[in-house]
């Protein structure tokens, strides 16, 4: 098992690097932020251009048909930028339950559009939603929270359970957002990271709704979020090595008491800790791409990798504050930023105690 980037993976690096550093400066990061809807639909457009929003996806669907490893390297540096959009939401979460779990037609309707930017999907999950029978066909009802961007997202793919009986599994359907019944509110969030909640009053759902088949839908969402966990992961990863370089940086150049604050004892400890956590993470995270690219079972991998962000996540944010001091918790340093978008990053998809009890839960009899 070789961890080490390909010709063509460090390719990307750079060249993502490059293109993030003269495209998505903070300053536009805070644009979008400010916006409301946490996005930025030229920089959106320029990203379709290069063929990111696909590139995990097949060739037949308009995608490159790179790997998950590919895809994480990529998010690496989309992390580092503070990338703003809901790039891990439509393209890769949704984007991979439309893959496996829709039919054909689906699978090229929808697709060829998520890779183009045309459209934006998200993800609506959670005990309260529900699917039933009535007049010959499904309506749906309810309610999910913590919905990202549905304020910008064409289709809602919705997680189901049914109302009574019939199915006890997951079904999957695409909802419009603009259909009648369908209600966005927008929740408080740190850093305005958009996200809703989104209620459903008996929303008649046409048949072509169901992605794949009725019940069928649990492992195809099961595989999309351990996919997106580990892209998430990346994300974090390079916010972390984006602040270790940081903070480095200004530990050599800030004086104090005569002499420069990296050659403090404390300071040394902090980035010392901070690389080690990085390099773990980096580790963790690859592995997991790795497996599962080759198809193989790696839930205990993708947990190991997520519950390690969120120590990365709460390192690099101490580190930064300690060693900025007090200027960091000013709007005006860049500081905050990075910490807000771990907070939101480190909830997401399963927080690290989330992940230590699922890891847990292989480990037991």
């Amino acid at each position: 098992m070789d961890f080490g980037l390909t010709e063509q993976q460090e390719i990307l690096r750079r060249s993502a690097r490059e293109f993030l550093e003269a495209e998505c400066p903070t300053s536009l990061v805070r644009e979008a932020e400010e916006s409301g809807d946490g996005h930025s639909p030229e920089l959106w457009r320029k990203m379709a251009g290069l063929g990111w929003l696909g590139i995990s996806l097949p060739e037949r669907y308009g995608g490159t048909g790179g790997s998950l490893t590919d895809q994480t390297v990529l998010f690496e540096e989309a992390g580092r930028a503070l990338t703003p959009g809901p790039l891990l939401t439509s393209s890769v979460l949704a984007a991979q339950i439309v893959l496996n779990a829709g039919n054909d037609t689906q699978k090229a309707d929808l697709i060829p559009r998520v890779v183009s930017g045309e459209v934006i999907l998200t993800l609506a999950r959670g005990d309260r939603l529900e699917t039933a029978s009535r007049d010959g066909g499904l309506t749906l009802s309810g309610e999910s929270s913590f919905v990202s961007h549905a304020g910008l997202a064409s289709h809602i793919i919705c997680a189901t359970r049914p109302a009574v009986g019939a199915w006890p599994e997951t079904t999957l359907v695409l909802v419009d957002p603009q259909a009648d019944g369908v209600f966005k509110t927008a929740m408080e969030s740190i850093a305005n990271y958009p996200q809703y909640l989104v209620e459903f009053d008996d929303v008649p759902l046409p048949d072509d709704a169901v992605l794949g088949e009725i019940a069928a839908g649990q492992p195809a969402l099961e595989l999309a979020v351990q996919r997106a966990t580990v892209v998430q992961c990346a994300e974090t990863l390079g916010r972390a090595q984006k602040v270790l370089e940081m903070v480095v940086e200004y530990a050599n150049n800030r004086v104090a008491f005569g002499r420069p604050i990296g050659t403090f004892q404390a300071v040394q400890h902090r980035c010392a800790d901070l690389r080690v956590a990085v390099d773990s993470g980096r580790m963790l995270t690859y592995q997991a791409a790795w497996k599962l690219d080759q198809g193989l079972p790696a839930g205990e991998e993708v947990s190991m990798a997520k519950a390690q962000a969120g120590t990365l996540s709460r390192t690099a944010t101490e580190a930064g504050h300690s060693i900025f001091a007090g200027i960091s918790f000013t709007l005006e340093h860049d500081m905050q930023l990075y910490s807000a978008r771990a907070k939101i990053a480190e909830a997401n998809l399963g927080d690290t105690e989330y992940h230590l009890d699922r890891l847990a839960a292989h480990m037991g009899p």
